[in-house]
């Protein structure tokens, strides 16, 4: 299987700074990852399959079938790389991926959603803890650690 190799500028994780103190780490679920692309799979390939009879064509399995192959291949190609990403809750900031870094007296949203967790601040950015193997508790966490209602 081929593997992709991280872009060493949007996979670099910030450290924790000096005298910050690690709660906890949230990395991406392998579990949850190929479950996330069986379920697109089965939904795309419902929908190929019913266009494709919607259209007359004497072969609508092949919809089913193309879809499925074609989430396959995109899941193992891209797995060696989704699955890396780590966020970081400090007791002062947030740290992902790609240099993430939001402190916790911004969040203002962490909810669960469809098997992620979006983040939301008070300005109104959006990031996107994906594949993870419960979203609630990992929501949650981030809740209390930001002072949040949970």
């Amino acid at each position: 299987m081929s593997r992709i190799e991280p872009d060493s500028l949007l996979q670099r994780h910030l450290p924790p700074d000096e005298g910050e103190t690690v709660l906890a780490e949230f990395r991406a679920d392998r579990g949850a990852y190929w479950k996330g692309h069986v379920i697109m799979a089965v939904v795309l390939g419902a929908v190929a399959g019913i266009a494709l009879m919607v259209m007359g064509n004497p072969y609508p399995v092949m919809g089913p079938v193309g879809a499925g192959l074609a989430i396959a291949g995109r899941a193992a190609f891209l797995a060696s790389e989704a699955l890396t990403d780590v966020w970081t809750l400090t007791d002062r900031r947030l740290l992902g991926p790609s240099a993430r870094s939001i402190p916790l007296a911004r969040i203002a949203q962490a909810r669960p959603f469809f098997g992620a967790v979006q983040i939301v601040t008070r300005e109104g950015d959006k990031h996107l803890i994906k594949y993870l193997s419960d979203a609630e508790a990992v929501a949650a966490r981030i809740r209390a650690g930001a002072g949040l209602p949970l």
